[in-house]
């Protein structure tokens, strides 16, 4: 995994202000499994909100080798822009204080007052009698009260082409928290550290869609990727996800591909821990 070149700041967009820009640290996300700090990028008179994962603050994982977390989640970045979805943030590989690390755009999301108001975010828990009309119920459960709970998410397009992607990216850990709706009226997904291994991982709590067909839209921008990747349209995607996953990594991905396009089903969670834990 190589850094890659820092980009001439130019007009200053925020992709060249997170690449370029000097890393001041804020503070650290105590909840999270790696070193994650949060920092502003400055260039010039530009600030950036964002957030740095060292490579060197990642914790050992049995089933993903050591030190390659950063690079997939810039691989994710970079499948989700091959594809024009609006999905992940803006994401990149480079060095910062503590070393070579991912640096990822902040996303602003509502305050807390919203959801005090009764308001659900996108995933959530509600009383098990209290399922909103429309929304997906994804399990049924007890709460730490011991109280009857149902996991839920909204049954959103943006949120649906979420769950696309993670099938096409095999995302092994996509919890509610990962998901935020932002100001801006987008939904993102965060936190793609442990996503395309070659062996079948997907853990997600967005299974609302399980067993659909996938809406040919999105299918027909599945099929342009694949392309891509097998280099039928001279782009650079394979060059670009070389330095950031596997040989063999990148193969699967390709048959990922290349299935949702001949079988355009969402799967089923009938396999071991279909669920993240814990799920948000």
């Amino acid at each position: 995994m190589s850094v890659g070149a820092v980009p001439e700041a130019g007009g200053a967009d925020p992709g060249a202000v997170l690449a370029g820009g000097e890393l001041e640290i804020l503070g650290r996300i105590p909840t999270a499994s790696n070193a994650t700090l949060v920092c502003d990028a400055v260039l010039g008179d530009r600030r950036e909100r964002c957030v740095y994962k060292p490579v060197r603050g990642e914790q050992p994982l049995w089933d993903f080798a050591t030190g390659t977390l950063a690079g997939r989640e810039v691989a994710s970045y970079e499948i989700c822009r091959a594809l024009g979805w609006d999905v992940i943030p803006t994401t990149l590989l480079r060095d910062g204080p503590f070393g070579a690390g991912m640096v990822q755009r902040w996303i602003d999301t509502p305050d807390e007052v919203e959801h005090a108001r009764g308001r659900l975010d996108v995933v959530d828990l509600c009383p098990e009698d209290a399922v909103p009309d429309g929304w997906r119920s994804i399990l049924r459960a007890l709460d730490a009260d011991g109280d009857r709970v149902a996991l839920v998410h909204a049954d959103d397009p943006r949120l649906q082409r979420m769950a696309v992607l993670d099938v096409l990216i095999n995302n092994a850990d996509r919890k509610g928290g990962h998901v935020l709706e932002g100001v801006d009226g987008q939904i993102y997904g965060v936190d793609h550290g442990i996503c395309l291994h070659h062996d079948d991982k997907l853990r997600t709590v967005l299974w609302g869609w399980a067993g659909e067909p996938i809406p040919a839209h999105l299918i027909a921008d599945i099929e342009h990727f694949a392309d891509d990747l097998a280099g039928a349209r001279g782009t650079d995607l394979r060059d670009r996800l070389r330095p950031l996953i596997s040989a063999e990594e990148v193969a699967a991905l390709r048959d990922r591909a290349e299935t949702l396009v001949s079988d355009p089903v969402m799967p089923t969670p009938d396999r071991a821990r279909p669920i993240p834990w814990p799920a948000f």
